[in-house]
């Protein structure tokens, strides 16, 4: 957590005058009502004194985390504001994670918002074999409302929700028992610390990072215009493609780079969608969304993918029969050096859309040999034919699927 905490004061030497001007002043007080929290909060002296700490902090590493942050910012602020939370609580996702999907900390949190395994899944994250949706922007920020949310009913009060984000809520029950208050100002006691340190220093944290980035002022002075009118448009689109759908593809009918169209889509741990049932809907920059109805064709896009987990017996061979494609395919997709294998180890199997052909049945034939003369595995060639078993008659006729 040390990188998050050295993200904390992040300002410039100028901002002893921002802070005293009339208007910020008065945004700084709008924002502390937000959060249930008395004006006289600004004269706490550890949030003054963060004033004396700025120049031991890079304004460029701000200024450069609300850019790329400007990807996704413009809808999370949407979702937020129309949530009924706090808008400055979009903050406490820099304070996590500087805007970054992929962040990852010891404690096994991950994504924009930080959320631990457990609480992910409680508010309807799904982690599995193809995607962690912690790092789904979209996704993730509705599941942080809800929990803000959640913690808000528990303990009334904005900042008890925003620190029991930060440090939990046993570790917040705790100490307002050993306070008895819940009073802002005597959790937030150096001396007495009740709270851990970083959790102590969290209000102050957002309230500076929201102040600052709404400062028209703060973004001029530091020769960033560009960054007052980044989030008024549209940055990315929402479509849906089939399931196990290659990304490659995607990005191939709309210009793109696969590298650059996963950027979009970090919640995704392969390079195709889930193989579930029905549509997945992917995120695509939003001056694509024309190219992608104008190009995409799902129609010649025949390659589907999934994950398989080795088993006990298992060889490339066996999986590759399984599924009636020639081992190499399998070989190449994994970059395996060997044919070894091991147990629960996972494989990317590419399924290629079949074609199909027909197959008049011969005295002597027996499904087996079937299967070996196409190259066709026996249960793809009974699940083809609607058939219950392997029984097979003279003169039946068989529909072959051929790999193309």
């Amino acid at each position: 957590m040390l990188r998050i905490i050295l993200v904390l004061v992040l300002l410039i030497q100028s901002s002893d005058a921002f802070l005293v001007t009339q208007n910020n002043f008065q945004e700084q007080v709008k924002v502390l009502k937000s959060f249930d929290i008395d004006s006289t909060f600004l004269k706490d002296k550890t949030f003054i004194s963060m004033k004396d700490k700025m120049n031991r902090y890079r304004t460029k590493h701000f200024l450069k985390v609300l850019e790329e942050g400007n990807r996704f910012v413009p809808y999370l602020r949407k979702l937020i504001n129309d949530s009924g939370i706090p808008k400055a609580f979009l903050y406490l996702a820099m304070a996590e994670s500087n805007f970054a999907p992929n962040a990852y900390s010891k404690a096994k949190a991950v994504g924009l918002w930080q959320f631990m395994p457990a609480t992910a899944k409680h508010f309807g994250l799904k982690i599995n074999t193809y995607v962690d949706e912690r790092k789904d922007p979209i996704k993730s920020t509705k599941a942080a409302i809800k929990y803000l949310k959640y913690l808000h009913n528990i303990f009334g009060k904005w900042y008890l929700a925003a620190i029991a984000y930060n440090c939990g809520e046993g570790t917040l029950l705790k100490a307002i028992k050993r306070a008895k208050s819940d009073n802002l100002n005597v959790l937030l006691n150096d001396r007495k610390r009740y709270l851990p340190r970083e959790s102590r220093l969290y209000i102050r944290k957002i309230v500076m990072m929201e102040s600052l980035a709404n400062s028209a002022d703060f973004i001029i002075e530091n020769n960033s215009d560009y960054l007052l009118n980044g989030g008024s448009a549209e940055t990315f689109a929402k479509v849906e493609v089939k399931q196990g759908t290659s990304l490659g593809a995607v990005a191939a009918s709309i210009g793109l780079s696969l590298k650059e169209i996963r950027s979009y889509n970090p919640q995704l741990r392969y390079d195709f969608v889930p193989p579930a049932k029905g549509k997945y809907t992917i995120y695509l920059p939003y001056n694509k969304q024309a190219d992608f109805k104008q190009n995409y064709n799902p129609k010649k896009s025949n390659n589907r993918f999934f994950v398989y987990r080795v088993k006990k017996g298992d060889s490339l061979h066996k999986i590759a029969r399984r599924y009636g494609i020639n081992y190499h395919i399998i070989k190449d997709y994994n970059h395996l050096k060997s044919k070894w294998l091991r147990i629960k180890q996972a494989l990317i199997i590419p399924i290629v859309k079949p074609s199909m052909i027909s197959y008049t049945i011969r005295k002597g034939d027996t499904l087996g040999k079937v299967s070996h003369k196409f190259n066709v595995a026996i249960n793809t060639l009974i699940q083809a034919n609607n058939k219950r078993n392997s029984i097979i008659r003279v003169g039946e006729k068989l529909v072959i699927p051929q790999m193309q």
